[in-house]
């Protein structure tokens, strides 16, 4: 048994040595929506956690590798990810075709009546946890903890947790989990401040909107504040972010 754990081991770790060899490249891209290049939509790379945003004509260029994965976001836009293939390395652009978030007539009648649910229907027993589809690909992924190695040479755990402990695939959720937050974030964002409110409040340029949003959040303050829903808190805050961004832009130019 004992010779047999250092091979496993070996041979897990294998392709992610060998991986982290290959060369990485810029990859030139360009987002459409039936055939019309779209601004604005963020980039990240989960593995090298690079990120950019596409500009006004769709295109975008970004780091990345064979194997890589790819995420984009936009507020108005379905969740969409690419894997990076060796073909997408030789190409002189690739194009990513995203798709318009649709709002459901039926979505619109359950939220005017929230008395009605999966609780109350007797589908779901009271206090379940909600899980968004991120947190439920990383729940079902598993963590691989170092006290579970006991139970791995027990034979009594799953190899699932160590397997994608290793191979980065948990990692990768992680940070994937993290984007839809982000992206919550700038739904809520959209939901209580219009573009007008950054343009004469704020004093935002106009074409910097979207880069602002992605930048207030990632302060923590500003965050807890959304997440409570305190818009007169929230605008007052932002009075300083705004600042701070603005005096970006001007150093930037």
């Amino acid at each position: 048994m004992k010779s047999k754990i250092p091979l496993l081991v070996m041979l897990l770790f294998s392709p992610i040595i060998l991986g982290q060899t290959a060369a990485e490249k810029i990859i030139h891209g360009k987002i459409i929506i039936e055939s019309h290049p779209i601004s604005g939509v963020t980039i990240i790379n989960l593995v090298n956690e690079k990120s950019t945003v596409s500009d006004s004509n769709g295109e975008f260029y970004i780091l990345a590798k064979a194997d890589d994965l790819l995420v984009f976001t936009s507020v108005n836009l379905e969740y969409h990810r690419k894997q990076i293939e060796e073909e997408d390395l030789k190409q002189d652009i690739i194009t990513i075709k995203m798709t318009a978030k649709i709002t459901e007539l039926d979505e619109v009648i359950i939220n005017k009546h929230p008395e009605i649910n999966a609780v109350a229907l007797g589908i779901s027993p009271a206090g379940i946890k909600k899980y968004t589809p991120a947190e439920r690909r990383l729940k079902t992924a598993g963590e691989f903890k170092p006290i579970q190695l006991l139970g791995l040479l027990g034979g009594s755990m799953p190899l699932d947790p160590l397997i994608n402990s290793i191979s980065g695939r948990t990692a990768m959720l992680k940070k994937e989990l993290e984007v839809e937050k982000k992206e919550l974030l700038l739904v809520q964002i959209d939901a209580l401040y219009d573009n007008e409110y950054f343009v004469q409040k704020l004093k935002i340029p106009e074409d910097y909107i979207n880069g602002f949003k992605h930048y207030i959040i990632e302060n923590e303050k500003f965050t807890a504040v959304l997440k409570s829903k305190n818009k007169k808190m929230g605008g007052f805050l932002m009075i300083d972010l705004a600042r701070e961004y603005n005096q970006i832009i001007l150093n930037e130019k």
